[in-house]
């Protein structure tokens, strides 16, 4: 239980890291407080895309990760990060990811981020 909670709270500061640094990532709200319900929520939606649906793509497109020698990883993350996005508009939370380039650096950005995030932050296995 501990190890999702810190791999949630890590996405979300991920995601907020991505929103400060690219223009086309949108969170709008009102209150701070809103604004870091939305991360969470975006953030389990995030994670809950990335359990579910992420491992089917990477199967389908491996062929693609072997061309690529492993770069087509960023591009599945983007689309991770648009299906999020997607998912975030349709229960009405005011997260949006404008365009394919941007999820490209919003998804590096995030990658970067959460890496440093799991390496510092415990995740409860120790």
């Amino acid at each position: 239980m501990m190890n999702f909670v810190v791999k949630t709270i890590a996405n979300a500061v991920a995601l907020w890291v991505a929103y400060l640094l690219i223009d086309d990532i949108t969170l709008t709200g009102t209150s701070t407080g809103g604004k870091v319900g939305t991360l969470l929520v975006v953030a389990l939606l995030f994670g809950l895309v990335n359990v579910l649906v992420k491992p089917v793509v990477r199967l389908l497109s491996f062929p693609l990760f072997v061309l690529t020698l492993g770069l087509f990883t960023l591009v599945v993350n983007a689309l991770m990060l648009l299906l999020t996005s997607w998912l975030a508009d349709k229960f009405d939370l005011p997260f949006h990811v404008e365009g394919l380039w941007t999820a490209i650096v919003g998804a590096l950005i995030i990658s970067i981020v959460s890496w440093a995030l799991n390496v510092i932050l415990p995740d409860g296995r120790d």
